[in-house]
């Protein structure tokens, strides 16, 4: 990547932590414990789907991605990342609801089946070991990573297709972009638009949002919402480095194809 001063990149490191937790609506909280981007896919019979039983949280636990079970990534709770609840991730328009909780790895339906967990890649081995190592060029590398939120959502009925139906029809009414409003600050998504995603299962929907960095520019993530069965997962990853570049985040397609392996 372009290196730029190391003033420049504490800001731009500043500013991408902010967006984090603004885009994501992560914090403390005591509150809750290759397809474009549109839906496509097969779709279960009606009959099938009337008989579907939603996945417990348990459930839904065993089905995330564990350590060790993708090379070249750790795999993380999300604990200290990941929003408890909805009512932490609220936009000024309903219909984009789905979309800001599809990037928070929460439900972006109506169920209360929902797990997450993080996947980043595993740079241990060239991390600094000391200050000292902590020259301008360790210090971008430290954050050129790519950290993955994944939720999982599983639903009674046909609520698995009516929740992608939801961020589908998201994605065109919230094209123009929406604010959204997480730990008292509000952060403005600019633009919605499809994108090429990874894709698998029975229905895939991917998006771009490009985001208002508070004046430093914007930056576009992505998104990706894929249902097998009843289960959907969604994924949605950042890059602290790509900030300063303009770079698009993509998805890493390896973890998008390793988590949907293990849906049932």
């Amino acid at each position: 990547m372009k290196r730029s001063s190391g003033a420049r990149l504490c800001a731009t490191a500043a500013v991408g932590a902010l967006s984090l937790a603004l885009v994501t609506g992560c914090g403390s909280s005591d509150e809750g414990s290759k397809d474009s981007g549109g839906s496509k896919g097969s779709s279960s019979s009606s009959a099938a789907a009337s008989d579907a039983k939603a996945l417990t949280k348990a459930e839904l636990e065993k089905l995330l991605l564990a350590q060790g079970e993708i090379k070249g990534f750790k795999v993380d709770s999300g604990d200290d990342t990941l929003p408890a609840s909805k009512s932490l991730v609220k936009t000024d328009k309903a219909e984009c609801d789905p979309l800001a909780w599809s990037t928070a790895a929460l439900a972006p339906g109506d169920t209360d089946a929902n797990v997450g967990n993080t996947v980043s890649e595993d740079k241990a081995s060239s991390a600094p070991t000391s200050l000292e190592e902590l020259d301008e060029d360790a210090f971008a590398d430290a954050f050129n990573l790519d950290m993955t939120f994944v939720g999982l959502s599983s639903y009674d009925g046909d609520g698995a297709e009516k929740a992608m139906k939801a961020v589908s029809d998201g994605v065109k009414a919230c094209s123009s972009g929406y604010a959204l409003k997480a730990e008292g600050e509000t952060t403005k998504v600019t633009k919605v638009a499809p994108a090429e995603g990874t894709g698998g299962g029975d229905e895939a929907i991917a998006f771009s949002e490009d985001v208002d960095m508070d004046g430093e520019g914007t930056a576009t993530f992505h998104t990706e919402v894929v249902r097998k069965g009843n289960t959907i997962a969604t994924f949605y990853t950042v890059n602290f480095a790509a900030f300063g570049t303009g770079e698009a985040m993509k998805i890493p397609a390896a973890v998008v194809q390793a988590q949907v392996a293990k849906l049932k």
